[in-house]
């Protein structure tokens, strides 16, 4: 009987003495619940702590799950001035209401936007209505010259003339004014585009929807 109570107990002090569930973290594939049981820069989905495929890391040896619908996975990195960036073939499907980040680019020569426009090799007066889309967007250039349709969340809409590439593979040269290469979600649109959907170009960047005119 003795033999029995001292079993019991070391079973309950054991049992007592293991870290509660959650608490430990995960490293890959191991189970979770939210980003904090994830080890370093790993992520929580469906329940199991993977590689996320927005950063491109790969500390899980192959195992990133497939991307979800609607994204697509960065192609390498570009390091500028000590950061890393993600580079990117591909964007989003495009749909009647593209979801995507505008921002404000300088069309004009000594702009922001470095070298001339993809599409026509030509400068653009801030005050035409006009986009550079991302590299996967832009498709080769066979959106040149379309018109795209631009919402705001404020309800404002503006159709847009496509004049060049917002590159998402290359950056941080002359070429493209020092700066890093574009996410993959970007339309880069003049001041003409902000001002026509009440928005502030100080802000920087601004949730929206797009679509084909």
């Amino acid at each position: 009987m003795a033999q029995l109570t001292l079993l019991l107990l070391s079973l309950f002090f054991t049992l007592i003495s293991l870290p509660p569930p959650g608490a430990s973290i995960s490293s890959c594939n191991g189970p979770c619940r939210d980003l904090n049981d994830c080890n370093g820069q790993l992520i929580c989905i469906k329940g199991k702590c993977n590689d996320d495929p927005e950063v491109g890391t790969h500390i899980c040896g192959g195992t990133t799950p497939s991307p979800q619908p609607g994204s697509c996975k960065p192609s390498g990195t570009l390091t500028c001035q000590g950061k890393s960036y993600p580079t990117y073939d591909c964007s989003p499907p495009v749909t009647s209401s593209t979801p995507a980040k505008l921002t404000n680019n300088d069309f004009s020569e000594g702009g922001d936007g470095g070298g001339p426009s993809e599409c026509d090799e030509s400068y653009h007066s801030n005050n035409e209505r006009i986009v550079a889309l991302s590299t996967g967007w832009y498709n080769g250039g066979s959106r040149c010259g379309k018109m795209i349709r631009i919402t705001a969340s404020n309800g404002k809409s503006v159709s847009a003339k496509v004049v060049d590439e917002c590159d998402s593979r290359h950056g941080c040269d002359k070429e493209h004014a020092g700066q890093p290469p574009c996410r993959n979600n970007i339309v880069d649109g003049s001041n003409a585009v902000w001002s026509a959907l009440g928005l502030d170009k100080n802000v920087g960047v601004v949730d929206i929807t797009w679509s084909m005119a």
